[in-house]
């Protein structure tokens, strides 16, 4: 087979089994989410309306965009994404950023003159580096915003017993307290003061903070403005909900520690002997580049990772 052939086959497969386990990692919405997204109802029909009345625009501008860029896949998800982990950079240079990180990994692979179908691996994986890290960002944007909704729903339940409104109560959390659960709430304010109803700037903080803890929140508030009753009582229960969520959390982090370690290093330790073993005798482990059953044992090897990856994860993972 033709050696440049082979390199791009390849590179698509291992783009494609990092893109799968991206969204198995990601995981789907659990029954609890769906459950309260039928009750707190859906946002997607006056989305348009919210948007314009924000004071920053999207990160992605669709109407400025250049036609290479409309032809991306799943583009609603991934300007989501940019805006959930509130990067402060333009959507354009993050590309460029992209694409110099790929260019660097395929120059970096040809300078030290690695096997042809190894230089399209190293060039996607630098290349997917930045939006790993729009993940990783997310991630702990979204934690560090759960972790700061006790001390917020106490000072909002505090301010309604006080005999100031929900908006009110909404607006003291954007002064009071810090980033990032004070850009959030202040942008809520400062949506129902342009004209937005609050329900439906909930429902926005509910798409842009996809955390279980936070639709309790959006529904609590949406049910209660709708039927009535002491919204003060039920925001402080869900506040010491979080906290006891947090402790439980905590004590599963501790048991499941020495499983996670062992999955470091059981999944490190493949790829690290590789390369060990290239840097010293690359006589001798060329034989897996250069031959066909070479090739097939590496790709073997490269599917058994990330199904014992996909395993260890299920079995560490627990939900609370």
């Amino acid at each position: 087979m033709n050696p440049m052939l082979l390199s791009v086959l390849i590179g698509t497969a291992v783009i494609m089994l990092v893109g799968g386990l991206g969204l198995v990692l990601l995981g789907a919405p659990s029954w609890a989410e769906k459950r309260l997204d039928s009750l707190s109802g859906s946002r997607k029909a006056k989305t348009a309306n919210a948007v314009g009345a924000l004071m920053r625009p999207p990160a992605i501008d669709m109407s400025q965009a250049q036609e290479w860029i409309k032809r991306l896949p799943n583009f609603d998800g991934l300007n989501r994404l940019y805006e959930q982990a509130d990067v402060g950079l333009a959507f354009r240079r993050f590309l460029v950023l992209a694409v110099a990180l790929a260019a660097v990994g395929g120059a970096v692979g040809s300078f030290l003159k690695l096997p042809i179908m190894l230089m399209p691996i190293g060039a996607a994986f630098l290349g997917a580096m930045p939006f790993f890290w729009l993940v990783l960002r997310k991630r702990r944007r979204i934690k560090m915003f759960v972790a700061q909704m006790p001390d917020a729903l106490e000072l909002v339940g505090r301010a309604l017993r006080a005999g100031h409104g929900l908006a009110s109560g909404l607006g003291m959390v954007a002064e009071e307290m810090p980033a990032p659960i004070s850009h959030e709430f202040g942008r809520i304010f400062e949506e129902q003061n342009l004209g937005i109803s609050i329900e439906d700037a909930l429902r926005g903080l509910a798409e842009r903070v996809p955390a279980m803890d936070v639709r309790f929140f959006v529904t609590a508030v949406v049910v209660q403005r709708g039927t009535g009753g002491d919204l003060a009582e039920v925001l402080d229960k869900i506040g010491r909900l979080i906290r006891e969520r947090f402790q439980i959390l905590g004590q599963v982090q501790s048991l499941t520690a020495e499983g996670r370690l062992s999955g470091i290093v059981l999944l490190s330790m493949p790829p690290s002997l590789l390369a060990f073993c290239y840097t010293t005798n690359p006589e001798y482990i060329g034989l897996l580049f250069s031959t066909p059953l070479g090739v097939k044992m590496l790709a073997v090897a490269g599917v058994l990772q990330v199904v014992g990856a996909i395993a260890i994860k299920k079995i560490i993972t627990i939900k609370v």
